[in-house]
C-alpha cells in the first residue's frame, strides 16, 4: 500500500511535533510529511526540505542567493598562497562590518585557526591587566 504525501509540516506545529522525539531522522521527517512516493512505489525522505523548515520554524534564515544572479558568492573557503599567505576576501570582512585597522587575537588549533577580534573599547580587558599588575606587586 502506497502512502501518499500530506501537506508537509511547518512553523509551530513542525516543532512540536519533532520536540522531545527519539526516532530517526528519517522517520521523523517521513511523520511530518517530507516525502515523495514514486510511480514504483518507492518512498523518498526529502531531508534537506525538512531541514531547512526546521531552522525557517526556530527562525534561522539561511542566505538567500543574489536576486539578478550576478557576480560571484562566497564560498567559505580560502587556500594557502606560495608565499604562506592565507588571504580572507572583502565579502567576509563586509559582511562582518570589518574596517582597516581591526585587530584579532590569533589562535592556533589541531586543524584550525581561530580568529577573535579584539574590541578596544572592552573594559574588561583593561581590569584584567590591572589585575596581572597587582599581582605582579606583592
Amino acid at each position: 500500500m502506497a502512502e501518499t504525501a500530506t501537506a508537509p509540516l511547518t512553523g509551530k506545529g513542525l516543532l512540536q511535533k519533532i520536540k522531545g522525539s527519539d526516532l530517526p531522522r528519517r522517520e521523523l521527517a517521513k511523520l511530518c510529511g517530507y516525502f515523495t512516493v514514486s510511480k514504483s512505489g518507492e518512498t523518498r525522505i526529502n531531508l534537506a526540505e525538512f531541514y531547512d523548515a526546521v531552522l525557517a520554524a526556530k527562525g534561522i534564515e539561511l542566505e538567500k542567493s543574489k536576486a539578478d544572479g550576478r557576480g560571484r558568492e562566497a564560498s567559505y573557503r580560502a587556500s594557502v598562497h606560495k608565499n604562506g599567505s592565507i588571504v580572507i576576501g572583502a565579502n567576509y570582512t563586509q559582511e562582518m562590518g570589518l574596517k582597516p585597522g581591526d585587530e584579532f587575537e590569533i589562535k592556533l588549533g589541531y586543524k584550525h585557526i581561530r580568529l577573535i577580534q579584539i574590541d578596544v573599547d572592552r573594559p574588561d580587558l583593561e581590569v584584567e591587566e590591572e589585575d596581572d599588575e597587582e599581582d605582579t606587586e606583592e
